[in-house]
């Protein structure tokens, strides 16, 4: 059987790089030839996970046609936040848990998306449908990727099966997952030593609305004061970013984790800042809003904005 890669999105985080390893390894289980890759570094959080559990990171790779013909995909669907070449390849299988846009393929797949706080729930769900058991590792990862995607149990995704996933692969992995999860997420949210032009970058995604490009990134931090007194080199690194890619808005998202409020920061016209404005009913003050209570992207973030402007 010919290789094909498994990946998650571009930036990846937790979810994208731990699931695509979980992933390839129940599909060569059951069958496959597959290697999990990533389209880029795995960021702090991720390699603190990987680290506990004894996982080297995966290979970046830039490209997909040049070693596969056909490719599975995990934690996205959308062309934007994929490998570069990703209509150079057929796409066989994806598992998500994102909304479907803009994706197209020429022949039947396996599609999979499920409205679960992480992919890893998903996939968990399939190793338990196809009797395969998961390593004690493994579950680990998996249930970093769950604990990183639902801000351990917090963010208004989380579903039942995330908690039931949690509290099964935190038994296989032998591991407290509300002492551990918290540690994972504190690892990521170390910025002092990272430039505003690679913080904007690290967790970030592209989304076409209605003929807007739109950028929506987002860290995650413990003190959001501290974070903010960066607010103007924030600004001026997404400006120069909107710039240079044709961004008609770009957003950042700082998220406290502790409480679970975050403050965004945004740049674009005016026409883009007042659809920003009118997808949360409120108004930018220097480029700034507060928005107590808002953490997930997925659900908190893309569905206003989508709403505003389609409109």
């Amino acid at each position: 059987m010919e290789k094909e890669l498994v990946f998650g999105h571009q930036n990846p985080d937790t979810d994208a790089i731990g699931t695509a390893i979980a992933f390839s390894y129940l599909q060569n289980r059951l069958g496959y030839n597959t290697e999990a890759v990533a389209l880029g570094e795995p960021n702090d959080e991720t390699t603190y996970a990987l680290k506990k559990f004894g996982f080297k990171a995966p290979r970046v790779i830039k490209e997909a046609a040049p070693e596969v013909k056909a490719v599975m995909l995990v934690d996205h669907n959308e062309p934007q936040q994929s490998v570069s070449d990703i209509d150079k390849v057929k796409v066989t299988h994806v598992v998500d848990h994102h909304r479907i846009m803009n994706f197209n393929t020429a022949d039947p797949l396996y599609y999979r998306a499920e409205p679960k706080g992480c992919t890893s729930t998903i996939v968990w769900k399939m190793f338990n449908e196809n009797n395969v058991e998961i390593p004690e590792k493994l579950a680990g990862l998996m249930l970093s990727a769950i604990i990183s995607d639902t801000l351990l149990l917090k963010s208004p995704t989380t579903t039942d099966e995330d908690k039931e996933a949690v509290e099964a692969l935190a038994k296989i992995a032998g591991v407290d997952y509300k002492e551990y999860g918290l540690a994972m997420l504190k690892a990521g949210t170390n910025i002092d030593d990272k430039s505003e032009e690679e913080l904007i970058d690290l967790d970030a995604k592209s989304f076409e609305l209605n003929g807007h490009n739109v950028r929506v990134a987002q860290i995650n931090v413990v003190d959001l004061s501290d974070a903010l007194k960066r607010k103007d080199a924030f600004l001026k690194a997404m400006e120069a970013s909107s710039k240079d890619n044709n961004y008609d808005m770009f957003m950042l998202l700082v998220t406290n984790i502790l409480d679970s409020d975050s403050e965004a920061l945004v740049v674009g016209s005016d026409e883009t800042k007042a659809l920003f404005e009118k997808a949360f009913d409120k108004k930018l003050e220097d480029s700034e809003v507060k928005l107590p209570g808002v953490v997930s992207r997925k659900k908190q973030v893309v569905p206003p904005l989508t709403d505003a402007f389609n409109a």
